[in-house]
């Protein structure tokens, strides 16, 4: 008899912990699954799990201080948790949580910005100011004269500003990134495009790093429609090939620091060594930052014998290509 009551005794307090168990991981689940509302919570140095399980209830992020402890018992992250700022949300779980904490998943607060493809240097100064995200002055002398160890810079002429090397894209970066810091990173992004394949490429081409980076700036300056980039870059290198003058008005334009439709006359006899319709080869530096198409296509040319294109009259920026003057001049008037 002894033994039926105790062992009815023990099935009892099983049964009444399995279900303590059952209410506790009730408790576990979102405050509310279908919130998209994010919450900055903060867990000071020092914090226990009582201690943060309490907060997080008392912030309405969790539903029972208890049971946040006994999920963290359950998962062996009791004492686990890093001090920080995270960004919760009563859509998490309640171990969603503890294994954010345990991670130190911790809040950044950041900052975005874009850079399009063809930005000069101006631009991408004058959009980086207009953000307050730089100094005007120190972003300058970090282009001038800050020390940046990447293959590509080696002989580059730092007194161009490092046009056409930083890289146009989207960043992020934390708040408080410095000048330095900035450069840095969008740099990298050029060193991550340009491979260790388009070094050897360069190479069988007989071209140095910061001509092909000129030329695709001009590349990407003049073409507009993506199949077209190897056509115009293949234009160039034909021109290239027989000292003919490149005759880009983007060169041009670079002087006038204007994108102007049309070039006048006078335009195109200022004497400046990046006007390409008096000087031969390459302008002194790039002229605007090369997107990755362009850099591909500056070293990767279609295969043709074309030296004139001019823009067709559709207007979605498509051009007639030629291999003489006379066909050029025709597609001139078509074009008109």
């Amino acid at each position: 008899m002894k033994k039926i009551t105790l062992m009815m005794s023990l099935i009892l307090v099983i049964s009444l912990l399995s279900g303590c168990a059952q209410i506790l991981e009730k408790y576990n689940t979102p405050v509310d699954p279908n919130s998209t509302e994010e919450v900055l919570f903060t867990v000071p140095s020092g914090a226990t799990t009582t201690s943060i399980g309490k907060s997080l209830e008392e912030n309405g992020l969790i539903q029972n201080a208890n049971a946040f402890k006994s999920k963290a018992k359950e998962i062996n992250a009791d004492g686990q948790m890093k001090a920080g700022d995270y960004m919760l949300s009563k859509a998490m779980s309640t171990e969603e949580m503890i294994i954010k904490m345990v991670n130190g998943d911790t809040y950044v607060e950041t900052f975005s910005f874009t850079i399009p493809e063809g930005y000069e240097i101006r631009q991408i100064i004058d959009t980086l100011e207009a953000e307050g995200f730089i100094n005007r002055e120190k972003f300058i002398e970090v282009l001038k004269n800050q020390p940046f160890d990447y293959k590509f810079l080696e002989g580059v002429d730092r007194n161009y500003l490092l046009e056409g090397y930083l890289f146009p894209d989207t960043y992020t970066l934390k708040v408080g990134s410095d000048e330095v810091a900035i450069v840095d990173r969008m740099l990298k992004r050029f060193d991550e495009i340009f491979t260790e394949e388009y070094y050897v490429r360069a190479q069988e081409l007989g071209l140095t790093i910061d001509q092909v980076v000129t030329l695709a700036s001009i590349i990407e300056r003049e073409a507009k429609l993506e199949e077209e980039f190897p056509i115009v870059s293949s234009v160039f290198h034909n021109r290239l090939a027989i000292d003919m003058k490149l005759q880009s008005c983007a060169t041009v334009q670079f002087i006038l620091k204007e994108r102007k439709d049309v070039l006048l006359y006078k335009d195109i006899e200022i004497d400046n060594p990046y006007n390409t319709y008096i000087y031969s080869g390459l302008t002194p530096s790039p002229i605007a930052s090369p997107g990755a198409l362009a850099i591909q296509s500056a070293l990767y040319p279609a295969e043709t014998k074309y030296l004139y294109f001019v823009t067709t009259e559709k207007g979605d920026g498509s051009h007639y290509f030629n291999e003489t003057l006379q066909g050029h001049e025709e597609s001139i008037k078509k074009g008109k």
